[in-house]
């Protein structure tokens, strides 16, 4: 398992990804329909379909599964729905050349 993700994310290039502290649990200010969220989800990532502005914001696993996304108007925006989401979150910019 890799800390880092792939490229591309179920067709979407990755742009920003972080990978949450051990043990650090949803804020629950939002609720999801998936059995297990808190303990599944451990690493999100920030990802663009054909290079335009909006972002999806992937909650994954720890091999970088996609369990599921929110769609957002822009990556900052997808940034701050993880800051309310899980608390503090550092995210990562994806190299360049990675992309």
């Amino acid at each position: 398992m890799s800390a880092r993700p792939p490229a591309l994310l179920d067709g979407a290039r990755v742009t920003m990804f972080a990978n949450l502290k051990p043990g650090q649990l949803p804020t629950r200010a939002t609720r999801h329909s998936i059995r297990d969220f808190a303990e599944l989800v451990v690493r999100l990532a920030i990802a663009s379909y054909d290079d335009g502005p909006d972002a999806y914001l992937f909650y994954c696993t720890s091999d970088w599964v996609v369990l599921t996304d929110t769609f957002h108007p822009t990556e900052m925006e997808a940034v701050a729905q993880a800051e309310f989401e899980f608390g503090d979150v550092r995210f990562v910019r994806m190299a360049p050349d990675s992309r």
